[in-house]
Formats: C-alpha cells, sequence, structure tokens
C-alpha cells in the first residue's frame, strides 16, 4: 500500500476545510452538562430539549460538541465544514454515485448550522458536511471566565475501521485527505493505522485497524500541557477518576501530550496538546514500524486494553439505528496498534 506525499486534489470536486464538530449520544443532558462544563470547562452555546451544544474557548462556531440525550453512549454524527455552499452539491453527487444514499439536514435542524448533507460513508461512518455556522462571542481572552482544562477547539476524529488500507485509499481521493504519519507492517504492505489531515495539522481523522465502524475517540487541542494535568487534578479532586483511562503521556505519532477520558456514558475524548503544523505541500509521511512501542506512548508505558478493545458504535444517518459492526478483514491482523 502506497502512502502518498501531500494533499491530493479531491474527486469529488468538493473543498473540506477540516474536521468541526461531532454529535455524541448521552443519556443524561444534566449529568453531561456537569461532566464537560462545570468539570472540563468547555462554553455552552445552547440547551434545548433533548441537547446540548457545546465549543471551546478560542471557536466562534457556534458549537463544535452535540450531545443528544439518547438510550445509550455512541455516535450521531461526524461533521466535516466545507468551503462554500456548492461543495454539498459536488459531495452529494459524489456520495450518491459511490453508492452512499446522503440525507439533506435543513437549516437549523441543528441549531446555528445552514443546511448539511449527511451521508455514511462506504465504510459506515456517519459523515456530516456544513458550510453555513452562525458565529457567536470568542471566549479566547476572557480569561477570568476559564475554568477546568482550558480546552481550546476541536482538532480531529479517529476511528476504528476493518480495513484501514481501503479507507485512507478513499477519503484521500474522494475528499483529499493527506497523509501526516502512519504505522506500517514490517513488510511494508499494510497499513496498520494513519493519520489524515485537512487543515495543516497532523490531523483531522485518523484511522485504526479494529472491530468496526466505531469512532474511537473526538480529539480537543489545549494549548499547554499544564492544562492536561489541571483535568487530571480537577476530575481527582471531583471524585471522577475513573473517568481517567490513559495518560497524561506523550504520543511518538504526533509528538502530541494526550490525557484519554470518558465521559458518565463511556464516549471516549482525548485532550491534545503540542502536535505539530503540516504546511509544506510536499509533506512526507513519517513512517513507523509496527513493532515500535514507541509509537503509541514515546515514553514507553502501556495503554490500558480497553483503550485498544473499547469504542463507539456509530448510527445510521437514515435509520438511526447502530450499524452493524465486523472484525478486521485481513487474516492475522492484531486489534492492538495505535
Amino acid at each position: 500500500m502506497i502512502v502518498r506525499p501531500g494533499r491530493p486534489q479531491a474527486a469529488s470536486g468538493a473543498d473540506v476545510i477540516r474536521a468541526s464538530h461531532a454529535e455524541l449520544r448521552v443519556t443524561d443532558l444534566d449529568v453531561a452538562q456537569a461532566f464537560y462544563v462545570d468539570l472540563l470547562g468547555m462554553v455552552l452555546s445552547e440547551r434545548t430539549a433533548d441537547a446540548l451544544y457545546l465549543r471551546g474557548l478560542e471557536e466562534r462556531d457556534h458549537h463544535s460538541l452535540v450531545l443528544r440525550r439518547a438510550a445509550s453512549g455512541g455516535v450521531g454524527h461526524l461533521g466535516y465544514r466545507v468551503r462554500e455552499d456548492a461543495d454539498l452539491e459536488r459531495l452529494d453527487a459524489y456520495l450518491r454515485a459511490e453508492g452512499c444514499p446522503t440525507r439533506w439536514v435543513p437549516a437549523g435542524e441543528e441549531p446555528g448550522h445552514g443546511r448539511a448533507l449527511r451521508a455514511n460513508d462506504p465504510f459506515g461512518l456517519p459523515v456530516e458536511f456544513v458550510h453555513e455556522v452562525d458565529r457567536v462571542e470568542r471566549m479566547l481572552q476572557r480569561f477570568d471566565l476559564y475554568r477546568g482544562a482550558h480546552i481550546m477547539r476541536f482538532d480531529h476524529f479517529n476511528c476504528q475501521v476493518p480495513d484501514v488500507g481501503a479507507a485512507y485509499a478513499w477519503y484521500a481521493e474522494a475528499l483529499g485527505f493527506g497523509a501526516s504519519e502512519y504505522t506500517a507492517s514490517a513488510d511494508g504492505n499494510s497499513i496498520w493505522a494513519i493519520w489524515t489531515q485537512r487543515k495543516g495539522n497532523v490531523h483531522d481523522l485518523a484511522l485504526m485497524t479494529g472491530i468496526g465502524p466505531r469512532l474511537h475517540h473526538v480529539g480537543y487541542w489545549v494549548a499547554e500541557p499544564s492544562s492536561v494535568l489541571r483535568a487530571c487534578d480537577v476530575l481527582a479532586a471531583s471524585g471522577m477518576t475513573h473517568c481517567i483511562e490513559r495518560g497524561p503521556g506523550r504520543h511518538g505519532i504526533s509528538n502530541a501530550f494526550f490525557l484519554y477520558l470518558r465521559d458518565p456514558d463511556g464516549n471516549r475524548i482525548e485532550l491534545y496538546a503540542n502536535d505539530y503544523q503540516v504546511t509544506d505541500p510536499d509533506w512526507e509521511p513519517v513512517r513507523w514500524e509496527l513493532n515500535d512501542p514507541r509509537r503509541q506512548t514515546f515514553w514507553g508505558h502501556a495503554a490500558p486494553a480497553s483503550w485498544f478493545d473499547e469504542a463507539m458504535l456509530v448510527e445510521d444517518v437514515h435509520s438511526g439505528e447502530f450499524v452493524a459492526t465486523c472484525e478486521p478483514i485481513l487474516e492475522g491482523k492484531p486489534l492492538h496498534v495505535t
């Protein structure tokens, strides 16, 4: 499998700017608000009868996280912003031609958003594309209101899929995602995990081998490692140490200082600092060997089994039911990769 340098032209003709927002399912809005707003310090943009709309401190979009009331944890959709409204029409035609039925979401159905296009990609992941978003007050310099982990902005998705090579090839060809780093087998024939981007940092979308389609985590960027440590202190002082799953630590891949948390419904989020920029169009993707333990944690300590084995089920954008999952399709492929 060849990992191409740079960022390819999108066959769809659409210009995807970045990963922009996620919709997670939660069972209790009050409990979710206490965790995400009161403890972690996210900004509440709006609350409706069945959902919370949250953002980070430097974000001007109405929201980057939707917490929708449902019977269990899980994922409603993974959102991307496109450059112009006409990109939605291009994506509609392309996805339908690829055998991915689409659904138009009217303006305002998701508060703060214009019309949007949803579909399950060829691998079952529920994606949404939107151009028009409402602008709200940026809280970046409201230091008097900072609390919790000082979460700044939405950064990325990490998804588990049974065939990483096929998923990477589609996102590169269809949407123009470029690779920044990847993990390969010793013979170089198989990609075990790959980090891809549109906005010019390490990743908007990471794909890793596993039972799928599932969302492993959503990543939020914080300005400095001390914010990660502060999150640990706040959760510990609140009797919520059980929400800390992995870290703090530093990834080899991406160089990021990280912390993985599980919310009260088991949804996983990552707090993420100190990654790097991928600004040159001829960027050569960084290769890691599968047997190099530093790719997971640069300092060498192992992740818990839950981090490898557990992930969030995703919805069918038409039925609202969870998409069926399957095992990795390559014989002998391990699940414990990052």
